[in-house]
């Protein structure tokens, strides 16, 4: 009878503490070889610091780590790296400045004597390229390949080390779906071969997608090692944030009661043929006092093309927009918060969060902008802003004097929304609101639009999650090639496959 092959990691009773705060509480951990294996659990889990313990960047208070069963204390993570542990970060740690091959053979190029032997290191690196069957020219710059293509790359790199495990860090936050579909292949062709995988990301489809094993952590400790096909997706969120999904079923319900509203009256807001040339074709759309419209379709089907012509980050080349009634040119955002519109982007890091500012400065920011520079908000007015909504959004740590970029992807998201909410907003447009945070952090911020919602402030609602837009819309808005299809009212009868059905039929159509 054959034996089962041995860990090629495996840690014991790993704790780590950090002032105040017990990161790892004697946490067990095992990564097999020939394995995707998926590391779950909320922001403030514990997954980035047992990764970390794992590689070398933090010591370790307690425990025991082994790979390949002999006992491991790494310095830092170059002695990780030559143990056979390569890592792959959500931001792509490569050099923008050298090419594809310089970059997959990066501290092993091919030498003769001293010198390096470019032709020969670039004829190496298309041999590691094309055993994943990217077929790109290695002596073409990094950065004119696409995102996906970059993540790939850094792969490559890892093959090129012998790596016995790969980490990756949420490497498919910022990929379209043909492109998580491309990642995927590589990884399976990886696990295939014996490499251990050691998978972290948000998106549960994906996680059960790709996974073949799951360790959950929570608040520091483990809850427990799984199959991935041996637990139901409700069972793991019940896991991850200590209580069953009543969180999601309770805010279906506040959504729900609040969503019977009488359309008779004029909009708030009406966008009468309004559309941008290569952007996104006309459309019109009404938007009501205190409803939830979702804007529900695929990665490019235009979504946040409407939103942006909404609020005045991009100028529209057909159609007007009405508010109360009254047409009003949305020349820019500033046009937009003069008219009480508030747009919060979707992407958090480069065109929301300003990094090196404080909690305090950066929920200021639109607040001051709307009062001009000349008219500074008085201290005192504004660290009872600050403060309130650090308490009502729960945001953690509640110091306003903590720089923005030290705080947990959910929290940094929260700050974004108390920056809107602190505007007093009577329109507020949310664009991926809950992207790549925690299952807690997302019933918490659905739970605020529920809210802000039957205290009568309108809301346009965009995910790419069917599920959450159906969870908390009144009306939803389908769209599909920057086209905006259809708009349904959102009833009992209306699922995600509705949704998906009706793209699919207009899709067939317009072929």
């Amino acid at each position: 009878m054959s034996h089962p092959p041995a860990p090629v990691v495996e840690m014991t009773g790993i704790t780590i503490t950090f002032p105040g705060v017990k990161a790892l509480d004697g946490v067990d951990f095992r990564l097999f070889p020939g394995e995707v294996h998926a590391l779950m659990g909320e922001n403030g889990a514990g997954k980035s610091t047992l990764i970390k313990a794992l590689t070398g960047v933090y010591g370790i208070d307690s425990g025991r780590i082994t790979v390949d069963g002999e006992e491991k204390r790494f310095a830092h993570p170059g002695e990780a790296q030559a143990a056979g542990i390569s890592t792959v970060y959500q931001e792509v740690n490569l050099c923008a400045n050298l090419t594809v091959g310089e970059n997959v053979m990066l501290g092993h190029e091919v030498r003769t004597g001293p010198f390096i032997n470019w032709r020969a290191t670039h004829r190496e690196a298309a041999r590691f390229l094309q055993e994943m069957n990217l077929d790109i020219d290695p002596r073409s710059p990094l950065t004119s390949h696409t995102i996906a293509v970059q993540q790939l790359c850094a792969i490559a790199r890892a093959i090129v080390v012998d790596a016995k495990v790969l980490i990756l860090d949420e490497p498919t936050s910022s990929l379209a779906k043909a492109e998580v579909a491309e990642l995927f292949r590589v990884v399976r062709q990886l696990r295939d071969s014996g490499v251990a995988v050691l998978f972290v990301s948000h998106f549960l489809e994906q996680v059960y997608e790709i996974s073949d094993r799951m360790t959950i952590l929570r608040n520091g400790a483990l809850v427990g090692e799984h199959l991935t096909a041996e637990l139901p997706r409700i069972e793991l969120i019940s896991k991850m944030i200590g209580r069953a999904g009543e969180a999601f079923r309770e805010i279906r319900a506040e959504a729900r009661a609040v969503a019977q509203r009488d359309t008779a009256d004029r909009p708030l807001v009406r966008a009468l043929g309004l559309g941008k040339d290569g952007s996104l074709e006309p459309f019109d759309l009404d938007l009501h006092e205190g409803e939830i419209v979702g804007l529900a379709g695929l990665l490019g089907s235009g979504r946040t093309e409407a939103a942006r012509l909404l609020a005045g980050a991009d100028r529209a080349d057909h159609g007007t927009v009405e508010i109360d009634g009254t047409p009003v040119r949305m020349t820019s955002p500033r046009t937009a918060l003069k008219h009480d519109i508030a747009f919060s982007t979707e992407d958090r890091k480069k065109e929301g969060i300003v990094g090196d500012l404080t909690v305090r400065e950066n929920i200021a920011l639109a607040l001051q902008a709307g009062r001009g520079t000349w008219r500074p908000i008085p201290r005192k007015e504004l660290d009872e802003i600050v403060a309130k909504y650090i308490a009502a959004l729960n945001i953690n740590p509640p110091n306003p004097n903590a720089l923005i970029r030290n705080l947990s992807g959910g929290n940094q998201q929260k700050v974004l929304l108390a920056r809107w909410l602190a505007t007093s907003p009577r329109l507020l447009i949310l664009d991926e609101p809950t992207r790549g945070i925690d299952i807690g952090a997302k019933a918490e911020i659905q739970k605020l639009v529920a809210d802000l919602s039957r205290d009568g402030m309108s809301v346009v609602f965009i995910s790419s999650e069917l599920e959450e837009v159906l969870r908390l819309s009144e009306r939803v808005v389908v769209m599909r090639d920057r086209e905006k299809l259809a708009e349904v009212v959102n009833d009992d009868d209306i699922d995600s496959g509705t949704i998906l059905e009706l793209i699919a039929q207009s899709g067939a159509h317009a072929s």
